[in-house]
């Protein structure tokens, strides 16, 4: 009689795990044997391989993009194998990428977990809330299932004078034009952000927690702490440039979040960086429950 543990492929018949298959490709790239530029076998040949759905190969494949070992993930061609790995290709030691790059990777390996915390400082939300749309997307898809998710947001009060963004010339007029743009952005982003994880809810049941506090100053640095192991940073860095509103060119000051680098540090890595994830979630608590208030997003 045919084991219940007998191989197909080389591997058990009990199907592996999309981490599973990721540790395994992991371990080939980083042997060489799958090496820099290289194309990737499709996802049917890893498939069958592996004896999994293609929706486990595809997983495994994304986690790996997140780690920056592929390019060019897909459903169409198969994936690259990344250049410049140079021992640097996942976690704490990954070069530090654009927010807009290099967030979504990492909310959709914090959605893998089935408790999902997500706290973040930030300006808008607007990075946030491009972040969560592609693990979003991934649950309707089935490939990621949570069953429970806690958001909890700060950021800038409305009552506040903004350091930035705010206009070169400092005339109240342009001033309360630039800060009401801020305020509109903030608003909405943040009811699309509660909206889309409230609506995890009612079509996958999955319990979903969303708060919002309002701080009385302009963060230095975005923050977000996921799971509670890790921490990805940014500065805040503003820049001189131009925008239009209404039909008149103004001079402001703007960080633009989605282009400043992120830097990554997680538990269970160095010691420093189990340090700084603790110290991150130390200071958010402190500023969540001291001097934040409760922020109405329609004010």
């Amino acid at each position: 009689m045919e084991s219940e543990e007998a191989p197909v492929n080389g591997w058990p018949k009990q199907q592996p795990t999309h981490h599973q298959v990721a540790d395994e490709l992991r371990k080939r790239i980083k042997s060489g044997k799958l090496e820099a530029g290289q194309r990737m076998p499709t996802q049917a040949q890893l498939a069958d391989e592996f004896g999994v759905e293609r929706g486990t190969v595809r997983q495994a494949l994304r986690a790996l993009q997140g780690d920056n070992l592929l390019t060019n993930v897909s459903r169409g061609a198969p994936a690259t194998v990344a250049p410049d790995l140079g021992g640097t290709q996942a976690g704490p030691g990954a070069a530090p990428q654009p927010t807009a790059v290099g967030l979504a990777p990492r909310i959709e390996a914090a959605f893998e977990a089935p408790h999902v915390r997500i706290d973040a400082l930030c300006l808008t939300s607007v990075s946030l809330t491009l972040a969560i749309g592609g693990a979003l997307r991934r649950i309707h898809a089935g490939e990621l299932a949570p069953t429970k998710v806690d958001v909890r947001v700060l950021l800038p009060s409305s009552a506040i004078a903004l350091a930035f963004p705010a206009p070169v010339d400092a005339a109240t007029d342009d001033r309360n034009l630039v800060h009401q743009h801020w305020l509109t952005q903030r608003n909405a982003q943040g009811q699309v952000l509660r909206s889309n994880l409230l609506g995890l809810r009612s079509t996958h049941g999955i319990e979903v927690n969303v708060s919002f506090r309002a701080l009385p100053l302009t963060p230095p640095l975005k923050l977000y702490l996921l799971n509670e192991a890790e921490a990805l940073f940014a500065y805040y860095t503003p820049r001189r440039r131009e925008e239009e509103f209404d039909h008149e060119r103004l001079e402001m000051y703007d960080p633009q979040g989605g282009q400043s680098t992120l830097f990554t540090f997680e538990q269970g890595a160095l010691q420093r960086d189990a340090t700084f994830v603790e110290q991150s979630r130390t200071w958010f608590e402190a500023l969540w429950s001291t001097i934040s208030e409760e922020l109405r997003l329609s004010a």
